[in-house]
Formats: C-alpha cells, structure tokens, sequence
C-alpha cells in the first residue's frame, strides 16, 4: 500500500490522522503537513506525501506547482534542504533519498539507514540522522551505553561522528522506542533533538554541547515512566508508553523559531504546536490543533495558522496528462512462452505493470484482486503484464500454475529491481493510453486500494 506502518504499526498509528478545510490565503511557508516536517527550499514550501510515494511543492498561497515522482520514493516520510536545489528525503524504511528538484526531479545518491530506521535533518554542511520516530520495531537489540543518540554523517550518508549518548531504559529490548524522536538542523549547525516518548526539547551546539532542555510539564510532579510491557492479548505485543514529540520544524528568518508538533494525550490523537525561542528555549506560544487541523503554516510575522491538509493535497492528485512522465526505461522481455513482448504494443490501453516474485508474500494476497481487475475492463481498454523478477524459474512457473492469472507474464531474471529502482515488491505502475505514468503504487493494499485503483482506471478508460 502507499502507506506503510510496518513493524511500529502499534507505536505509531497515532501519527497518522485525517486531514482538513478552507482555502488558504496568501503569504505562507509550510512547516508541516499531516505529520510530516515540510522543507524550504527555492521559494517553495516541500512536504512528503506518502500516501501517493511523491514530493509535493506549495508556493506562497498554498497551491501545488510541483510535484516529484519517482520509483526509489516509495514512502517519503520527511524532507529536509541539502544545498541550493537538493532535498534529503527520508524512507519510512530509514534509507536517505537525495533529490535535485531541478529538472526532472532526478535521485542523485541514496544510502541505507544507519539505525533500523532513520529520520534524517540537514545544515551547515552535515547531516543529523536519529532513530525514526515513523517506523519503531516494538523490540530491539539492546545497545551499548556508548551508543551516539544522534548520529552525524556527511552528505554523502557516511558517518563522521555523533552528539550525546542514548538513554537505557529499565528494559535494555526498548531502546530504539526511548531513543527515537524528531530532528531538526538549525543553518549555523546547531541540532534540535525531541525524544518520541519523553516531554522534552533539546538544543545541541554545533561542537555537541547541550544548550538547553525545554519541557511542556505534560505529566503530573514532571514524573515520566520509561515505556513497559503490558500483558500480551494473544500473539500482540502491547506497550504502555506516552507519544509525546511528532516532528520539528525550523521557521523562515529573519527572527526564526523552532516549532515542535507534539501530542496533548498520550497516544497523539490530539496535537499541538509549540513555538520555541531558539536561542533559550522558551516556549513563547502554544496552537492546540483540531482533529482536523493538519496543515501548519506561518506567515511572515510569524503567525500560525492551519488549514485543511485533504484539500492541499487532493489539488495534485492525478496529475494533467500534459505533466505526466513516460515510462523508462523500455520493458521488453520474454513470455512464458520465450516470446519478446514489448511494453510499447500496449500503446492505446490503460496498462498496469506489475512487478513481482515468487517468494513475495504480498504479491499471493494480490494476485487474486489483479485477476479480479483484469477481467472487469474490455481488453481493447485495459491490460495487466506481470513482470516475475524470480532469478530461479522453477519457483516462478509454481506461482503461476498455482495462481493462473489471466494476464500476460513475462520473465525478468532478477534484473528488475536493478533497471528500475523500486524498494521491494509489489510494485506497480499505472501507465495510460500513451504509456505515460499515472501512479506507481507501493507494496498491497488490499482491498480498499484495489477499489480506489478501479475507479481511477474507470476514469481514466472513459477519458477522451
């Protein structure tokens, strides 16, 4: 699906609400949009949008004028400005993406999470990488005492040092749980660290000294207990834990702040804003946020104010054909029967490219709902092409004549991934009549995203 929780679904579902209504007026940056921390970066305002794998770009009055796409995007959870035109954009998974919004958009480095799953924030130079607070495993392997709780690297994703130490909890398996939080990078170098699960802002100096501590007093006497282990309901592991820190944000200058979206509750279904004085760490204002407010700007005196994110957003979805990207590069590969097929001879036909394998245990759930898909549009209107990235055909032919679909398959080896740089499988691509993208859809989503996807090819076959 396009949004994925993975293994902190229990930790972190919270972080994920609806969004809300009203147009905007002019005369914004975005500091954050659902939970995501925004980026400034050539007169825009830039935010994930993970739900649709892509980077969204809002101009002063909150209209969308651009947006990225592209296959190493599967799930970008936040961004952050790494030069002129560069954005450092972090995986749900932790992997950092760097994008050149110049162009076309294109990646030009990516590296793996240097945790189970980072959150990245850039400046001066260099790279703040923490544990993520998106994607928490319930356990982990315990840590040395030693262990940097902000992790430096280069822009290059390479390590070149880290600021304080982790804090052990009572239970050694809950370090990643304690030790994730949200990252900010202030121009001059300075970090801003806010832990997931503690009441509590810091400021580091660029040399890695701790310059001040800042606290909401959310918790009664300013007792805060470490997470711990409730009993378990059957198999589910459960945590008793307070969400406290979402993101952090760094206002435009002159006269910058820090802003942290943090919880009013202890499971972040009811959000606030907080405005911090950077250089004291004094909390000047609090915006408490409606369920629906997901949307957080400022203006140029520093105003906050909130809008309706759904309808940000929903102005980008599908984009016009005249914007759309064509598919690369050209897919041309056997069929079962050894027979080349080209992508090409499906010009005409909406076309959903389908990349899968054998040993993918989303791509069995899917196969039944494709099946389904396939044979609900005419064939003069629509078509699915399987494409196995299986290495060994044995396993390959074993799906095949287990599932039977009734689309075409073709072979590619193992060399899928490798021409077209998606993260995992499932992963397809809606193409239309011209072979152009339409949306390229990221892991299963089960029935609901299979709905969604049959009304947008509904609309798409009935489109002049």
């Amino acid at each position: 699906m396009r949004l994925v929780l993975g293994g902190g679904a229990v930790l972190v579902a919270a972080l994920y609400g609806c969004r809300p209504t009203a147009p905007p007026p002019s005369g914004f940056t975005l500091l954050f949009l659902d939970r995501s921390p925004a980026a400034s970066l050539g007169g825009l305002s830039w935010a994930p949008d993970p739900e649709h794998g892509r980077l969204l770009a809002f101009d002063r009055e909150l209209r969308v004028v651009r947006q990225i796409t592209n296959p190493r995007l599967a799930t970008p959870m936040a961004v952050t400005p790494l030069g002129g035109t560069e954005l450092l954009v972090t995986e749900h998974t932790g992997e950092g993406v760097v994008v050149d919004t110049m162009g076309d958009g294109r990646v030009v480095r990516e590296w793996e999470s240097p945790d189970v799953a980072s959150l990245y924030a850039a400046g001066a130079g260099r790279v703040a990488a923490t544990r993520s607070p998106y994607y928490v495993p319930q356990l982990s392997t315990p840590e040395p005492d030693s262990a940097p709780l902000i992790r430096m690297l280069d822009t290059l994703g390479r390590p070149i040092g880290g600021l304080a130490t982790i804090r052990r909890p009572a239970t050694p398996l809950l370090d990643y749980v304690v030790n994730a939080g949200a990252v900010a990078v202030g121009p001059d170098g300075a970090v801003y660290y806010a832990p997931l699960v503690r009441d509590e802002i810091r400021k580091y100096t660029p040399a890695g000294q701790l310059s001040w501590t800042a606290k909401r007093g959310l918790f009664p006497g300013g007792r805060e207990p470490d997470p711990e282990f409730l009993p378990a309901k059957g198999a589910d592991l459960r945590l008793k834990k307070a969400l406290v820190n979402v993101a952090l944000a760094l206002g435009p200058p002159p006269g910058g702040r820090l802003y942290a979206l943090g919880s009013d509750d202890s499971a972040a279904t009811r959000l606030r804003v907080d405005v911090l004085d950077l250089a004291t760490g004094a909390i000047l204002a609090t915006r408490h946020l409606g369920a629906r407010e997901t949307a957080v700007v400022v203006d140029a005196s520093g105003v906050l104010a909130v809008f309706d994110a759904d309808s940000l957003v929903a102005r980008a979805v599908g984009a016009a054909p005249s914007t759309r990207e064509a598919f690369g590069p050209a897919l041309a590969l056997p069929d079962l029967a050894g027979d080349t097929v080209r992508l090409a001879g499906f010009r005409g036909k909406v076309t959903l490219v389908n990349f899968w394998a054998s040993w993918c245990d989303p791509c069995r759930e899917e196969f039944p709902h494709m099946a389904e898909l396939y044979r609900e549009f005419d064939r003069k209107d629509f078509e699915i092409v399987g494409v196995s990235d299986d290495v060994d055909s044995g396993p390959m032919l074993a799906f095949v004549r287990k599932y039977r679909p009734p689309f075409p398959i073709l072979v590619g080896g193992g060399r899928m991934k490798q021409l077209y740089h998606y993260r995992g499988l499932p992963y397809s691509v809606l193409l239309d009549r011209q072979g152009r993208v339409i949306e390229r859809i990221f892991g299963f989503g089960g029935a609901e995203e299979f709905r969604r996807l049959r009304q947008t090819i509904a609309n798409e076959v009935r489109a002049p």
